[in-house]
């Protein structure tokens, strides 16, 4: 493939990154290009946690297609990293093979890395430039940036709803609003987020799994249920397989003892007024390395999450529908003026089958 620019070679990096969307976590997607004489000669995307990073990737597919990355011009969507984690650092590898210049779109805010991995590249005489793409780049690790700048995940609330802001009916139906090609675009939410929330209130109501189906991926969210008094059945969907944390503000040792038994984990985190911190449940999940936070809830909870400024941005679907008189989507306060509005922006619109599909951002 001829690249004739510094932005195609990036964009190609960055479909590579796509690539590893749902695998990587707690890591950062990475993609990387390899181009030499104008031609893309190596290629590559990190891998699952363990195993080898996009640069390495890249020039272990030069090599299998026999190419000498000796003075080729790396372009690659995060700093290479300059520590010894699960594996070497890049910035050596790339120094080792002899590239000429590393051209990356973004900075990698982890402390252990935060620059370091470009002091070592032109230590070594490697032309470095940053900032190709970089926008697009965050945006492709929107919640590894977050975590590692605040230790705190990207919180991401979806709900479906029709046109005027119905989530359900009084008698508790709400399936489906939204159109299947909808609904399969929220499982691609879903699988690509670290965890996916909910609460006692949704699982009692609908028992949903909140796995992902709709979607081929290796690897399934960590289920998280806010369960203030501890009410959760044993029987509950969302428990099946395991490995579900249950969040709740009283200890009751019986039946912690039964749910872990299940292979669930209790975390207990009680506010003053008996109910989960939510607050400290968002930092408790950053700390947990959790990069990306899905939410599908309930009203109350929605509501309680945004009023206690726990939301990073909206993942709304809208059908062209009207309900009229029913459940809306956030249990928000009475307000007295416009001025305690809670406001947002526009990230992206979309249609999505008949539906809307709204990312807002609040600000």
């Amino acid at each position: 493939m001829r690249i004739e620019n510094d932005n195609q070679a990036m964009e190609l990096a960055l479909q590579w990154a796509a690539r590893s969307m749902f695998i990587t976590a707690p890591n950062p997607r990475v993609g990387c290009v390899i181009v030499k004489d104008g031609y893309v000669i190596g290629a590559g995307n990190t891998q699952p946690p363990g195993q080898a990073h996009a640069e390495v990737q890249a020039m272990k597919d030069a090599a299998s297609r026999g190419h000498d990355v000796r003075g080729a011009t790396v372009y690659v969507t995060l700093e290479p990293c300059s520590h010894f984690g699960r594996t070497p650092p890049c910035a050596d590898a790339l120094v080792k093979a002899g590239v000429a210049k590393v051209v990356m779109a973004a900075g990698d805010p982890n402390p252990l890395v935060g620059g370091q991995g470009r002091a070592k590249l032109e230590a070594a005489g490697i032309e470095v430039v940053s900032g190709v793409l970089e926008a697009e780049a965050r945006e492709m690790n929107i919640g590894f940036m977050k975590r590692m700048q605040h230790g705190l995940p990207w919180v991401r609330m979806k709900a479906a709803a029709s046109l005027d802001g119905r989530t359900a009916l009084h008698n508790g139906v709400s399936q489906w609003i939204t159109s299947p090609p909808a609904r399969d675009d929220g499982h691609w939410w879903r699988a690509r987020a670290c965890a996916i929330l909910t609460g006692i209130g949704t699982v009692q109501e609908d028992n949903p799994q909140l796995t992902v189906r709709a979607v081929d991926t290796p690897r399934q969210p960590r289920r998280i249920v806010v369960d203030s008094r501890l009410q959760i059945s044993h029987d509950a969907r969302i428990l099946e397989g395991g490995g579900t944390w249950i969040v709740t503000a009283v200890a009751n040792a019986e039946k912690e003892a039964r749910l872990r038994d299940l292979g669930a984990e209790i975390i207990l985190l009680p506010n003053s007024a008996g109910k989960v911190d939510l607050p400290a449940l968002i930092k408790e999940l950053g700390a947990r390395q959790i990069n990306e936070l899905h939410v599908e809830a309930g009203f109350k909870l929605n509501g309680s999450l945004i009023r206690e400024g726990c939301v990073d941005e909206l993942l709304l679907y809208l059908a062209p529908s009207l309900i009229g008189d029913a459940c809306g989507l956030f249990d928000l306060p009475t307000l007295e003026s416009l001025d305690g509005r809670k406001a947002l922006a526009f990230h992206e619109i979309k249609q999505i089958g008949p539906d809307l599909r709204i990312l807002a951002r609040f600000t």
